[in-house]
């Protein structure tokens, strides 16, 4: 089963891309080479489309990706919490799940990233990808705002979603939809961002 491999393989890949990036893309790229399956072909596929981009330029496009518009936020439950109670509460809740599981993640970052709840899915494969199950409707809001966007971010998400059971949505209003009544057999209840303007694929809005 190749599910742990690409959560682990995706945890890295989102991750931002410093000094370390050049040994860390091609570490990920070996590794997944030999692994079978659609969802290692569209890791691979962002490896070969990022490989040429210094590590300066990678960075900035991340930066404008992820930390400039809350539609391509990696912190998932902004997705369905917003800046609300409910989402500290949502938080907590991660952080009790973790040490659980005997995993402590780093302290400098919050519990709803996706790259650490990638890697959390990696360690603990049934506990994480329910974790990541229950939190597939901003999963898939991110694939298709990335998608939307053009950015080769978007085979990483598609990837993890591929992993996730059941059938993905087929655009952002079936997502929508999707966050509203949660996932199938997955008591959440969560909520999506309110409509507004900004939510205009031709808008983009502040960082968080």
């Amino acid at each position: 089963m190749s599910r742990p491999v690409t959560h682990q393989a995706a945890s890295l890949l989102l991750g931002y891309p410093d000094e370390s990036w050049p040994g860390r893309l091609s570490a990920v790229r070996t590794a997944l080479e030999p692994v079978p399956g659609p969802d290692i072909a569209l890791l691979l596929r962002f490896c070969a489309r990022v490989q040429e981009t210094p590590p300066l330029a990678l960075g900035a496009q991340y930066i404008a990706t992820f930390d400039r518009s809350r539609r391509r936020c990696l912190y998932l439950t902004y997705y369905t919490d917003g800046d609300t109670r409910r989402r500290g509460a949502a938080l907590a809740g991660l952080k009790a799940l973790y040490r659980e599981h005997g995993w402590q993640p780093p302290g400098d970052e919050l519990p709803d990233h996706l790259p650490l709840m990638l890697e959390f899915a990696a360690r603990t494969p049934q506990a994480g990808t329910k974790l990541l199950a229950g939190h597939r409707p901003a999963l898939e809001l991110l694939r298709l705002a990335l998608a939307s966007y053009r950015s080769p971010y978007a085979d990483i998400v598609e990837a993890v979603c591929h992993t996730l059971p059941g059938p993905g949505p087929a655009d952002r209003r079936a997502a929508l939809r999707l966050a509203r009544s949660g996932p199938p057999a997955e008591a959440v209840g969560l909520l999506p961002f309110p409509r507004r303007a900004a939510d205009s694929p031709h808008v983009e809005e502040t960082s968080r």
